[in-house]
């Protein structure tokens, strides 16, 4: 988990950011209870409080994840939160794939040119050897996927990882995964 300062009234608190779901979907815990999720969808950050359905659509840009989740903080002082307990937030543990996912994530429409992009994605992660773990959210939406060469599972974004002007993307796959070239040597793309 991800600590992080949250100050009000000068006293220095702590919330925690969990690791993401397979909705990519980060739980937000604040003196060890949960408060709610935090989630990003086309550039923008989302905040659902604990027992609750509604998406409050919070922050933009690369400080969205902290405005996010400094928002669920405040709505938990002013009282707007009951806390849940830990048992009752089980979702942050990985699902075991049963039968193929689904071509397009729940919140895209299934449009001609959707459809195509989520192919060639696919056909894109099977070869630089990803395995997705939900359907295809869009090329600049986090999407839950499993490394191939070493199991890890996380967030990744189709932009990221689909290389640039006819080249490879880049050997660097996440954190703790194999070195460049064994990378290169594992996947048939940097051969060509």
């Amino acid at each position: 988990m991800v600590g992080v300062e949250q100050v009000t009234n000068n006293e220095t608190r702590r919330y925690e950011l969990g690791d993401p779901n397979q909705e990519c979907r980060y739980p937000v815990r604040f003196n060890g209870l949960h408060i709610g999720r935090i989630y990003r969808w086309h550039g923008v950050w989302y905040a659902v409080p604990a027992g609750q359905n509604e998406e409050i659509r919070v922050a933009a840009g690369s400080v969205g994840k902290e405005l996010a989740a400094g928002y669920l903080v405040a709505m938990y002082e002013l009282r707007q939160i009951t806390p849940q307990n830990s048992e009752e937030d089980q979702e942050t543990a990985p699902r075991e794939l049963v039968g193929p996912v689904p071509l397009l994530h729940p919140r895209m429409p299934a449009t001609p040119r959707n459809t195509e992009a989520a192919r060639k994605a696919m056909d894109g992660l099977a070869e630089f050897l990803w395995t997705p773990l939900g359907g295809y959210p869009g090329a600049d939406n986090p999407w839950f996927l499993r490394c191939q060469l070493c199991g890890w599972q996380g967030p990744r974004y189709w932009s990221h990882l689909r290389g640039r002007n006819g080249n490879p993307p880049s050997t660097f796959r996440h954190p703790g995964c194999l070195d460049a070239d064994k990378v290169r040597a594992a996947i048939a793309v940097y051969g060509k």
